[in-house]
């Protein structure tokens, strides 16, 4: 019996990166990069960019909890980014890049602060991830989905988001 699908949405920085890890794990059968965490109603990536508009680059996920733990998907989320930089991730500064799991259940809350409190002593600086209740999500343009495998040769693919896929595949191959 297949158990009733969740949702999980997390922002860490540029969402093409996280995109791509999550479309790689089994046990997720949807994988949507968009919006979470403003004000304006419906925004473009183009008002995302300014900064204005509060939201969060992420990615939502559809996944089993049967094959893919939420613990499991916050433990890759916190491995394929900084959770100590504040409204950035490397050189992509602004509240959009912000670290930031935004949950969609009282029990997904409970396990992300468990998890930021049992990894905060592996990082020299404080962990600054937001832990919010889900707030509207708006699905980002087509041409952000899937990016990284639409663009391979990319020069933000090819420098940064494919090194990080490499890591992220070595360290979570029983899950892909």
């Amino acid at each position: 019996m297949m158990s009733k699908m969740q949702l999980a949405t997390f922002g860490g920085g540029c969402f093409w990166c996280i995109d791509a890890a999550f479309r790689k794990v089994k046990g997720i059968h949807k994988v949507v990069s968009g919006y979470s965490g403003g004000e304006t109603l419906d925004p473009t990536y183009k008002e995302i960019c300014t900064g204005m508009t509060g939201h969060a680059e992420v990615v939502q996920l559809e996944f089993d909890p049967d094959v893919v733990s939420f613990k499991t998907l916050l433990a890759m989320f916190f491995a394929l980014h900084d959770p100590t930089q504040l409204n950035r991730q490397g050189n992509d500064v602004g509240t959009q890049y912000r670290s930031v799991i935004f949950c969609h259940s009282d029990e997904q809350m409970t396990q992300a602060k468990q998890v930021i409190s049992d990894i905060k002593g592996s990082f020299k600086d404080p962990i600054v991830t937001e832990v919010s209740a889900i707030s509207p999500f708006y699905d980002a343009e087509r041409y952000h989905q899937d990016y990284f495998n639409e663009n391979p040769n990319q020069g933000y693919c090819s420098i940064m988001i494919a090194p990080k896929i490499a890591k992220f595949e070595q360290n979570f191959a029983d899950y892909l």
